[in-house]
């Protein structure tokens, strides 16, 4: 099930603080509040989301400070059933977005127009194998199994994770989510457990588009597929 909000209710969002945007470079991991009750993805404001931790990203792929109409937060929970994600970006440019999405199929260059991305690498001994979730305020998404060991990336193209997604915009914020159900990494984490992974997004157009990281990959060019920078995913009790 793919859902789509769009609405355009309030006014300016209040940018992030510069010490946001510190403590993004600082923190190499998040600590995920596991949840007892599963959330519809369609509820955005759900008041379970209260219980994840805000974490701020305010930096390019670089390390440079966004500005920070282009800065976000993301928030993490776990369930029995699934790993839930909600993005908060703000958005004080113009949309770069599909003129008619479709949200029923994976959408193949999704990452060249306005996204939120995560990579999650299940084995955290094994962090070149990871999956890629996307998804556009449009509430488009595409899901990938990568494959980084032989030294090119692989891509599984045909990978099916089962995502689904909602997102609404705003003026100056767009909200996303997505709901990942465990099949979809071919196991479940227990309390306690390490994942890696990483979280993005793209925003804008050239020459002045956006990549930012939470941690960024440090890379010459914008490029997300450095699992050696991958930050960690603990999964609380």
């Amino acid at each position: 099930m793919r859902i789509l909000n769009l609405l355009i209710p309030f006014g300016l969002i209040a940018a992030m603080s510069p010490f946001a945007v510190a403590q993004s470079t600082k923190m190499t991991q998040i600590q995920i509040a596991h949840i007892k009750n599963e959330i519809p993805i369609a509820s955005l404001t759900d008041p379970t989301w209260n219980l994840a931790k805000d974490i701020s990203v305010g930096r390019y792929w670089s390390s440079d400070a966004a500005p920070a109409e282009r800065r976000f937060t993301v928030q993490l929970l776990w369930s029995r059933k699934a790993l839930y994600v909600r993005f908060e970006a703000h958005q004080a440019e113009p949309l770069v977005v599909s003129e008619k999405p479709d949200t029923a199929k994976k959408i193949r260059g999704l990452w060249d127009r306005d996204v939120c991305e995560i990579f999650i690498a299940p084995d955290k001994n094994e962090s070149k194998k990871y999956f890629e979730f996307e998804i556009a305020p449009t509430g488009e998404w595409i899901d990938l199994a990568i494959d980084l060991t032989s030294g090119k990336r692989v891509t599984d193209w045909d990978y099916h994770s089962g995502m689904e997604t909602s997102s609404k915009v705003e003026t100056n914020r767009v909200m996303m989510a997505m709901k990942i159900p465990w099949e979809a990494f071919g196991r479940k984490p227990m309390p306690g457990d390490v994942w890696l992974g990483n979280i993005f997004r793209c925003v804008g157009k050239d020459p002045t588009r956006g990549y930012l990281a939470w941690q960024p990959t440090m890379t010459e060019k914008p490029n997300f597929h450095e699992p050696e920078k991958f930050g960690k995913f603990v999964f609380e009790k």
